[in-house]
């Protein structure tokens, strides 16, 4: 799977399943995700790429935590 920066993803498996996450970074296997609210920008989530589902939106990374969740609750009610 092929997930780029800015890529917002959903959680398909943990106690998070069903969340909307923003991936920060990509490395061997592993999607580091944030969400602004429980995972912050300064200590995202390391998440197994086989766990979470990708969207067709990409983004650019905001710069703050406030910024974060805005954007995706924006993105949430899109769809």
């Amino acid at each position: 799977m092929n997930i780029s920066e800015g890529q917002i993803v959903m959680s398909r498996a943990g106690h998070d399943s069903g969340r909307l996450f923003i991936a920060l970074k990509t490395e061997n296997g592993f999607a580091y995700l944030a969400d602004g609210k429980e995972r912050k920008l300064d200590n995202p989530k390391k998440k197994n790429l086989k766990h979470i589902a990708k969207t067709n939106s990409v983004v650019s990374v905001p710069a703050t935590d406030k910024q974060l969740r805005k954007l995706l609750g924006n993105f949430s009610r899109s769809i």
